[in-house]
């Protein structure tokens, strides 16, 4: 692999994964519009544990309080530590599930369609948009209940399709449930650290199922995806969470209706 595929790899990783436009639909787009070989299981891991590394970095404070959480759950204390941690635990289920069924059947493979991202890209993004500006209410995450939980949940399960994007979709819920944009962009990025470790997980799994042949980079190729990674996803979280109270998700809609309607373009024109 070339640095230029690395450096790339990377970045998109880092700055589209807790941007509300579908880092798996860039990290799909990338080799097959560039006619590259696919980066192989290694730099999959480095990528997904950079930027889940990013998250604990730049919410330790609210790791530590969930961590706390746990605690408090298993002695039967109800706090808002506690109730954080019980709708991440709620949470979470629906998309691990939904996931290994789509593996185990390989309907993953099926849907990883240009056609799908650029129809997903699109109706996703105007979806996030409209629940942005129809929300009537702008709750604290303190405020969200089991069920909220639980329907945000389920709604991560939909990321599972290309171009939808977990942290849209949930941001899409978050919204539509009276939460305010910095509550919504909070907690779905906390959603993000079992669902980025158990993609990590798998990815570390097929790295050591993979057969030599397979492997087209170095240890040293995926450190360096990892740091980039690292750096570009705490960046974006910090900028996003920073901003996004002021400019809302509008900007985001627009980038979408872009980049769905660009590759309809590219698909239809051969």
């Amino acid at each position: 692999m070339t640095w230029l595929q690395l450096i790339l790899i990377a970045l998109i990783q880092g700055l589209t994964e807790f941007l509300p436009i579908s880092s798996s639909a860039h990290l799909i787009l990338l080799p097959q519009i560039l006619e590259w070989q696919d980066q192989g299981p290694l730099i999959d891991v480095m990528a997904h544990f950079g930027s889940l590394f990013a998250v604990l970095a730049y919410f330790r404070k609210d790791v530590v309080d969930i961590l706390k959480g746990v605690g408090d759950l298993l002695q039967r204390k109800l706090n808002v530590n506690s109730a954080l941690a019980l709708n991440l635990i709620l949470s979470t289920p629906p998309a691990l599930l939904l996931g290994f069924t789509l593996s185990v059947t390989e309907l993953d493979e099926a849907i990883r369609s240009p056609l799908i991202i650029a129809m997903t890209t699109i109706v996703f993004g105007v979806l996030l948009w409209l629940s942005d500006v129809t929300a009537k209410e702008d709750k604290p995450v303190s405020d969200l209940t089991w069920r909220g939980a639980v329907g945000l949940g389920l709604a991560q399960s939909l990321a599972l399709i290309p171009g939808t994007s977990r942290s849209g979709i949930t941001m899409t819920a978050g919204r539509a449930l009276g939460l305010s944009r910095e509550a919504a962009a909070r907690f779905s990025m906390l959603m993000s650290l079992p669902i980025i470790g158990a993609g990590g997980l798998y990815a570390t799994l097929k790295l050591f199922s993979a057969e030599a042949g397979e492997q087209t980079a170095t240890l040293a190729n995926g450190l360096v995806v990892a740091g980039l990674s690292f750096v570009a996803a705490y960046a974006c979280i910090a900028l996003f969470m920073k901003w996004v109270g002021r400019i809302g998700f509008l900007p985001f809609m627009l980038y979408r209706l872009a980049l769905g309607a660009g590759l309809l373009l590219w698909i239809f024109a051969g």
